[in-house]
């Protein structure tokens, strides 16, 4: 291959390059809103972590304003909490499959 060969098939290769960049950026563009809504949802919860006296505060309020309704809602959380431990441990003892 002559030098020029080669500077014609290296332009070449950066013009590909060039386009399979421009087409990974705008194939891309489906998951921005997607992960713009997790990274808000991650704030949220780390928000929640660094100030755990404003949910605990409403439920207060919740506890004391309406007993009734806490009590429903915390046997309701109770039983979820447990159904979501009995099924997190039925699939830990299920036998690990290999693709």
């Amino acid at each position: 291959m002559s030098n020029d060969d080669l500077v014609q098939q290296q332009q070449r290769l950066l013009m590909r390059s060039v386009a399979l960049r421009n087409n990974l950026t705008d194939q891309a563009q489906v998951f921005k809103r997607p992960l713009a809504v997790a990274d808000q949802a991650r704030a949220a919860l780390q928000w929640l972590y660094r100030n755990p006296q404003w949910p605990i505060g409403a439920l207060v309020v919740v506890a004391v304003l309406k007993p009734q309704r806490a009590i429903i809602w915390s046997s309701r959380f109770l039983l979820a909490w447990r159904s979501f431990k009995r099924v997190r441990n039925w699939i830990s003892k299920l036998p690990m499959q290999t693709l």
